[in-house]
């Protein structure tokens, strides 16, 4: 099996989990495929009159525990086999932290670098116009995710409205307040991160006084700023971004860092750092590592040499199945991805409540709310690596497979 086929990983880590809770064949098969597969080609008018057709997708991986929740990529290389991974951690994710949600996930093959804002906005609404028979509050509820935004996502609700001649603002979230989105959720999917590290920092004495970052867009810039807030201090002595990396062993002024990234793009040449390469933060001797950039950064060639004591992924399936074993056999405590990500469906989840009821909360009550929700599932998974004598990975699977394969059996599927 290649390892670095996104969705191979994922399966492997699926079919382990239903190996060790021992069920059946049936369920095995039905666990490890999505239930349902769009495929959709867009044409769209460019500014300069010509036409463009865009590949586009959406897949819902298991819908047993309720609709199907996951974001939208807006992505140049985007595949169906990634997709279908991220669709399956979606269902991970919102099964270990017990919400009442499926998991899905759609992307767009396109540069959204290289295209106006019309034009995003004429590709946003085509996108919505193929999928808005299968998508709804009680279907299927989509959320940015890369290169996506509130923006984008006002532009889609929008259509969909359009098209349905009915408010259905609960359909998508992650939208602008002004239209039914939720305090707390820019902030969310850090926040649930760093919540993750301080559970596993009080559990295994763990002292997270440096950290580094590999990535450094709108998940990595708000841990640098929370686990500092949260944890009581810490230094930001690595941090890299698509253009290159940066250290300084006395730590970094973050919101100066954030500010120069905002403001220049880029972390790259950030004054009173030192330039190193980009895979180079990964490797670097701290407490507490946060990859949160893309799949397969951590793999067997480079997991040996990884020496934070803490590895908290805030990228969806930053690290392979065999880097997984030897960070474990090296004694390295590994967050999940879809434990320590899972800040964003989480809070995506209350705001769809909110849509439902029409009433709001406050931004401390979702904050509240999503520590107690992400401190339970942590400890859930602890109590599971211990019972099964399985890394947290695998623990974490095994308790969110449970759970679907549970409901697939009431529902008399298998």
């Amino acid at each position: 099996m290649d390892s670095y086929n996104t969705f191979q990983v994922a399966q492997k880590q699926v079919l382990e989990a239903v190996e060790i809770l021992n069920l059946n064949q049936a369920t095995r098969d039905l666990l490890i495929w999505p239930q349902r597969e769009f495929k959709f080609t867009l044409p769209v008018r460019m500014d300069d009159g010509s036409v463009r057709v865009f590949h586009a997708w959406r897949i819902q991986y298991n819908t047993a525990r309720g609709p199907a929740k996951g974001g939208i990529r807006f992505y140049p290389d985007e595949r169906s086999d990634t997709i279908r991974a991220l669709a399956c951690w979606m269902t991970c994710k919102t099964a270990l932290l017990d919400l009442p949600l499926g998991g899905g996930k759609g992307g767009i093959a396109c540069n959204p670098r290289e295209m106006s804002e019309r034009e995003l906005e004429r590709l946003s609404r085509a996108y919505i116009r193929a999928t808005a028979p299968y998508l709804g509050i009680d279907k299927d509820v989509p959320a940015p995710d890369m290169y996506t935004n509130p923006q984008i996502m006002a532009w889609m609700l929008d259509e969909f409205e359009t098209i349905t001649q009915r408010h259905h603002p609960g359909m998508i979230t992650d939208k602008p307040l002004q239209i039914g989105g939720t305090e707390g959720r820019r902030d969310a999917t850090a926040r649930g991160g760093v919540i993750s590290v301080r559970e596993a920092c009080n559990t295994f004495g763990i002292q997270p006084d440096t950290f580094a970052i590999q990535g450094f867009g709108n998940a990595g810039q708000r841990a640098a700023l929370l686990h500092r807030e949260m944890l009581g201090g810490g230094k930001l002595v690595g941090v890299c971004d698509s253009r290159g990396g940066i250290y300084n062993p006395d730590g970094f002024n973050v919101k100066e860092l954030v500010t120069y990234k905002l403001t220049h793009g880029t972390v790259k040449d950030f004054p009173g750092s030192k330039a190193i390469d980009r895979d180079a933060v990964l490797e670097l001797d701290v407490d507490v590592l946060y990859p949160a950039a893309m799949e397969n950064a951590i793999t067997q060639e480079n997991a040996a040499r990884i020496k934070a004591r803490i590895i908290c992924e805030l990228a969806n399936g930053p690290t392979t199945p065999e880097a997984d074993q030897i960070m474990n056999a090296n004694g390295l405590h590994v967050i999940p991805d879809i434990l320590a990500s899972a800040g964003g469906v989480t809070v995506s989840y209350f705001e769809m409540v909110q849509d439902s009821y029409k009433y709001f909360w406050e931004e401390h009550e979702v904050h509240e709310s999503l520590d107690k929700k992400l401190t339970k599932a942590y400890h859930t998974m602890i109590e599971a690596m211990r019972e099964k004598k399985v890394h947290p990975r695998m623990a974490a699977t095994v308790v969110a497979m449970a759970r679907v394969a549970e409901a697939c059996e009431l529902r008399g599927w298998v």
